[in-house]
């Protein structure tokens, strides 16, 4: 939950879940008679922006419970426009995608990503997305510790603990594929008071 911080750190936000409906398109979706899980986290904060630096393109906020954060701002558009006062809202949403698919296909990755700015001359904000996904072939799976072995794109073999929340584990077998997709999206926008 706190990696919203560091995707923060470019404070550029960007464009909706282009990229999670493209990486839908692009690979077999989960099915219902393949073992997988569907894990959805959103976080939502907001602070008062406490100080602007237009040399060093930072912006330090204050949170409700205090904390306080100095961000880098150097891929901002419209940087000019913050002002100290105005209200930093951030909606940080990451959803994982966990499924097994039967197939020869070679295991790969691939990464996709969206950034949509706010125009010119208004408060600096949009959206940002990020999708990657990876394919790997089962080695190895161990039911009683939930451990299974998995073979990369790059030809490495490393073991992963499977959460309880991926059903029917006990239906995967070594040389079926696993595909792990991650897509995170952050939604930042600045409120004038």
């Amino acid at each position: 939950m706190k990696r919203y911080h560091a995707v923060m750190l470019t404070v550029v936000l960007v464009v909706g879940l282009a990229s999670l409906a493209m990486a839908q398109q692009q690979t077999s979706a989960p099915s219902a008679d393949k073992p997988g899980a569907i894990m959805v986290d959103v976080v939502e904060w907001s602070g008062k922006i406490t100080a602007v630096d237009l040399t060093k393109r930072t912006v330090t906020l204050e949170g409700s419970s205090g904390r306080v954060a100095t961000v880098n701002a150097q891929n901002a558009r419209n940087l000019d426009q913050v002002k100290i006062g105005d209200t930093v809202k951030i909606r940080y949403a990451e959803e994982l995608a966990i499924f097994v698919r039967k197939t020869d296909a070679a295991p790969q990755a691939m990464e996709a990503k969206t950034v949509e700015l706010a125009p010119k001359g208004e408060k600096p904000g949009g959206v940002m997305t990020d999708t990657f996904e990876i394919t790997a072939n089962v080695e190895a799976i161990d039911y009683q510790t939930r451990a299974i072995a998995l073979k990369g794109p790059m030809g490495n073999t490393r073991i992963f603990k499977v959460s309880d929340a991926v059903e029917r584990f006990n239906e995967i077998k070594a040389g079926d594929q696993v595909v792990v997709r991650v897509t995170e999206a952050i939604a930042l926008a600045v409120v004038t008071p």
